[in-house]
């Protein structure tokens, strides 16, 4: 299958999940700043998944620039990773509906990190798909971060239980971190795709 489709229809189900999202806000009754407030917490928990979501759609986008075909182990990979990322509206209203309560923050940061886990397996996928030895398969094939960032989503969901303020934290740590990460991305990605450019003439 051509990697097109299968970005066509992660974009659409990424572009329905923050939909979905955008529909849990519900505006007040009322016509004062005071009736805001209770909105308030529902309003942080859709900013941080919104960008969670965005993270994932650009390095998502990245990690198919280079790819011209897929084969049934990614194509199931990727539905794998949608199905967690599909998970995120439901935990953040969760979080937003109880106030940041201990438990539904960390069953959002195990949603979290099994959209990392889910991920991973995708891009292993691929490697396997077009090569380790591959310049794409070199780049995208390093476990540090990987390990790193799954470690922080587990430290943040147990930490939930005695502190929800200390996990949400932690995950906004990881936000920074996925920030970081996307731009080495982003510019790693360009410069092979000016290297082949360059290559083919």
């Amino acid at each position: 299958m051509n990697e097109s489709r299968l970005e066509a229809f992660s974009d659409g189900v990424l572009a329905i999940i923050i939909t979905i999202m955008v529909l849990e806000l519900e505006a007040p009754k009322e016509t004062t700043f005071e009736a805001i407030i209770p909105s308030f917490p529902i309003f942080i928990s859709y900013l941080g998944s919104f960008i969670y979501i965005g993270i994932y759609w650009n390095s998502h986008h990245h990690l198919f620039q280079l790819i011209r075909s897929v084969n049934n182990k990614i194509l199931w990979a990727n539905l794998h990773l949608l199905f967690w990322l599909s998970l995120i509206p439901f935990t953040t209203s969760w979080i937003g509906e109880n106030h940041i309560n201990a438990i539904p923050v960390a069953l959002y940061g195990f949603v979290l990190l099994m959209s990392r886990i889910s991920f991973f397996v995708l891009k292993q996928c691929i490697i396997g798909h077009i090569g380790k030895t591959s310049v794409l398969g070199k780049l995208i094939g390093q476990k540090g971060k990987d390990i790193v960032f799954v470690t922080i989503y587990i430290i943040g969901s147990l930490l939930a239980f005695l502190n929800t303020y200390i996990g949400i934290c932690c995950f906004l740590i990881v936000i920074l971190l996925n920030i970081y990460e996307l731009k080495a991305i982003r510019k790693s990605v360009t410069s092979l795709i000016d290297a082949n450019e360059e290559f083919s003439k």
